[in-house]
């Protein structure tokens, strides 16, 4: 099984070879087990599921929330060779029908779908039909309502189990604390489960965070002392272009990127970073999921993440390579006002949320009862300008009638225009015979473009205006033209924002947002935002330690890299030397309790300096404790 395995890795992927724990979460995942991979950021968790779903008959359902992320697996998947689809908003009911379609009776391997898809009815008809090899759940955490991103639709997954009982799961996270890895086990119905973590330990990856007054003279400083390539994340996207135009005034390559630009833009910004073109990017959270580029030297945080789990995983994509790498907060007191009031404002009042939903369905002239499924082009300063609704509170708004399950957003992003034959081969053949202004065209289509009958395919109005002979405004027309009469589905290109609305419109008397994702959500997040509070302003504990006890881990030794221990290093110890001498203490008090002067002298071959600084740091953090002889004991508790 290993070696087919370890084929398909090589053949698709061109590795020879699985990442550390990858082999071992595939194979228990091809033994049947319901498996729970936790893979630090970096840690290749695709590779997880798709190998081993390449490796059996049959299509694997992959539920993701990420629209931009599922979109370029997709992307990365079919110039493999590996036939993938997506239902993603934006889409409308025929486009989601014939890419059903496609998934029962076509050669699809993997069908990515939002959580908010798995309740329509349509979908749980047709996953009826269809061969499913495995369910693999990306962003696992999303499922607890202990999560730092709890999605409540993330919860309908239990009920595509009951669908297809006897189908695995392979659920996938890279930041998960102990509460949370039970509830992802409990929420799936996991059955002879098998659960994989990684150490979230990032080694070659120093933490530091600053005080700092002028954050533009010292990002610029860290800039000079590094080299290589960074990423600068701020709350919001006007300070974005503020810090990449500071840092290009002072001579270094810097850009900016946030989810309001248009799709073509933020894919040109990206591709010059990871071709280092661009140095720095300055970005809002929107930037870094699903990147791969192993050598940031630097991840600066200009405003402080709203949990740990977030500055984790934005912390975490420096080092890939396994070279040294810094993550730096820069902060002051404002920050720590200021992200109490950003979180504050994340939860607008119910009754806003309410006023902001019922507004939403007016403004698109939805009754009661309908709009499932509906998509539309959205303009939230326009909307909110009609509707006399603060911008601010009706984008949180938007984000939690999402999370309720009743919309879905998509950022700005560059949609080519697409099409989607409606008609088989022999109705398409009948048509042109009964409408003869269209034969011309539609076979000037079935020339310039192939698989019209699989799935969606992107075109290009002006190419096939230039093939024609005709302006791009009739081709439009003719496309226009045959969407109306049901010949095919024509999605024209878009750069705007669009909203899908997940489910009928409800009255406004039976609109209510659950506890799971109104209240119990936002007192996790204010409980998150005093965690990072709380590791901002620790003035002496190893930062990586706070953070790997914060998901659950009890690492032995400190890091002896971050400013912590970089302080209590000033006679110069290195990391492996630490390691080394603290666990030589720890032998030599196996055989039971020392005075100190007793320990200190079973280490007269190391530095006496060092010795002490060691010894000191050990009882700081409770790893040495004095018992009532005055004697030195190693605590094992």
């Amino acid at each position: 099984m290993i070696t087919e395995l370890r084929s398909i890795l090589q053949q698709y992927w061109g590795h020879r070879q699985f990442r550390p724990n990858q082999e071992e979460i595939i194979r228990s995942a091809m033994e049947g087990h319901d498996t729970l991979a936790l893979l630090p950021t970096g840690g290749g968790k695709s590779v997880c599921f798709q190998v081993p779903a390449m490796a059996k008959k049959g299509i694997c359902i992959v539920v993701s929330p990420l629209i931009a992320l599922m979109k370029d697996q997709v992307r990365n998947l079919n110039q493999k060779g590996i036939k993938s689809l997506a239902i993603v908003s934006g889409m409308d009911k025929r486009e989601i029908d014939i890419t059903l379609d496609n998934c029962v009776y076509g050669d699809v391997k993997f069908l990515y779908v939002s959580p908010e898809r798995l309740q329509t009815t349509i979908f749980k008809e047709r996953v009826k039909k269809m061969h499913v090899n495995f369910i693999a759940v990306d962003e696992a955490h999303c499922i607890s309502q202990w999560g730092y991103d709890f999605r409540p639709p993330y919860l309908q997954i239990a009920e595509l189990r009951e669908l297809l009982p006897h189908v695995p799961v392979i659920a996938l996270t890279a930041t998960a604390t102990p509460e949370v890895i039970e509830d992802i086990q409990l929420r799936l119905n996991f059955k002879n489960a098998q659960v994989f973590k990684s150490s979230f330990a990032r080694k070659n990856l120093a933490y530091l965070v600053r005080k700092e007054e002028d954050k533009h003279a010292r990002l610029l400083k860290l800039f000079h002392q590094i080299p290589g390539t960074g990423i600068v994340y701020v709350r919001n996207r006007k300070r974005t272009m503020e810090f990449a135009s500071f840092l290009q005034k002072n001579g270094i390559k810097a850009d900016y990127y946030h989810a309001g630009l248009e799709g073509k833009i933020r894919e040109e910004k990206q591709k010059n970073w990871i071709d280092g073109k661009t140095r720095v990017i300055c970005s809002t959270n929107a930037f870094g999921m699903g990147i791969d580029k192993p050598d940031v030297r630097l991840v600066v945080h200009i405003d402080l993440p709203d949990s740990p789990e977030a500055y984790f995983q934005e912390a975490g994509r420096g080092g890939r390579d396994g070279e040294k790498a810094w993550s730096i907060i820069l902060y002051d007191d404002a920050d720590l006002f200021a992200l109490e009031e950003s979180v504050k404002q994340s939860f607008p009042d119910p009754e806003i949320i309410k006023r902001s939903y019922v507004a939403l369905c007016n403004y698109y002239q939805l009754a009661v009862g309908s709009g499932l499924d509906e998509s539309y082009e959205f303009d939230l300063s326009e909307f909110s300008e009609r509707f006399g609704l603060i911008p601010n509170q009706v984008f949180h708004s938007l984000k939690l009638l999402e999370l309720g399950g009743f919309i879905q957003l998509s950022d700005a992003f560059s949609q080519p225009s697409h099409i989607r034959m409606l008609m088989n081969a022999g109705d398409l053949y009948n048509f042109q015979i009964s409408n003869k202004s269209f034969d011309g065209f539609i076979k000037l289509l079935l020339r310039s473009y192939s698989g019209l009958f699989d799935g969606a395919v992107k075109i290009n109005e002006k190419q096939i205006a230039e093939r024609s002979n005709k302006t791009e405004e009739v081709i439009v027309r003719y496309l226009q033209k045959l969407d109306e009469l049901k010949v095919l589905v024509y999605v024209p290109r878009s750069d705007k924002p669009r909203i899908n609305f997940t489910r009928e419109r409800v009255q406004e008397k039976d609109f209510v947002l659950t506890p799971e994702v109104y209240l119990n959500r936002k007192k996790t997040a204010f409980q998150r935002m005093e965690t990072m509070l709380n590791y901002v302003q620790n003035t002496s504990e190893c930062r990586s330690t706070i953070l790997l006890r914060y998901f659950g881990e009890d690492p032995e030794y400190r890091c002896g890299i971050c400013d912590h221990c970089l302080r209590e290093n000033k006679i110069h110890i290195s990391n492996i030397e630490m390691n080394s001498i603290s666990e030589e203490i720890k032998k030599i008090l196996g055989a039971g309790p020392l005075g100190m002067k007793a320990l200190r002298d079973q280490l007269t071959h190391h530095n006496e300096n060092k010795v002490k600084t060691i010894i000191r740091w050990l009882l700081d953090n409770d790893n040495l404790k004095i018992n009532e002889h005055n004697q030195v004991f190693w605590n094992t508790h």
